[in-house]
């Protein structure tokens, strides 16, 4: 995860040998710790605007890029999660069953600006009137995101049935408390 107020994070995932690079933000020594996995096998974009920097990394490692994968990606151990798909939003999470672990770009985040008062794990501010529900089907052990820290080990289970189902109940608590934390605000 970058230091910096958006609290990007990308991920480097390493299975069977290949590595699969999802929402990647290019810097030093990106490029040689991603080879240090393994064999380079593609990067994903799981939120249509989340360009950052896939296409260059994409590039130097010589491998596709796979934006909103609705249909998968093939030869990737994952298996996609529609999130939306609609003139506004376009999102796919991706469940790995293996290692129990679900991926978001932006639906679920632990930044600042997407917590209210305690939570550990929250639906992204845009979302919360209309929560994601396809992810509730999951109980991962590891929740990794596009802006801020994953979750996980026994707690990420409950941290995801949580931030689904008190989403639209602690919008107002989001206002008061997570938008002050994003602008620095104490």
């Amino acid at each position: 995860m970058l230091d910096e107020r958006l609290e990007r994070c990308s991920h480097a995932l390493r299975a069977e040998g290949r590595v699969w690079i999802v929402d990647p933000v290019d810097a030093h020594g990106v490029e040689e710790r991603i080879r240090g996995l393994g064999e380079p096998a593609g990067v994903i974009q799981l939120l249509d605007r989340h360009r950052r920097d896939s296409a260059a990394l994409a590039a130097r490692l010589d491998v596709p890029i796979h934006v909103t994968p609705f249909q998968g990606v093939p030869g990737a151990p994952f298996d996609p999660v529609l999130v939306a798909r609609h003139r506004l939003w376009r999102e796919v999470a991706l469940w790995w069953p293996e290692e129990q672990a679900l991926l978001c770009g932006d639906a679920l985040g632990t930044a600042a600006y997407y917590l209210a008062g305690r939570e550990r794990l929250a639906v992204h501010p845009f979302l919360r009137l209309v929560p994601p529900r396809a992810l509730a089907r999951f109980a991962p052990r590891h929740v990794l995101c596009g802006h801020g820290e994953g979750v996980h080990g026994e707690e990420a289970a409950s941290a995801l049935d949580e931030a689904l189902a008190t989403a639209r109940r602690r919008l107002p608590a989001l206002w008061r408390y997570g938008w002050r934390q994003a602008k620095g605000d104490r």
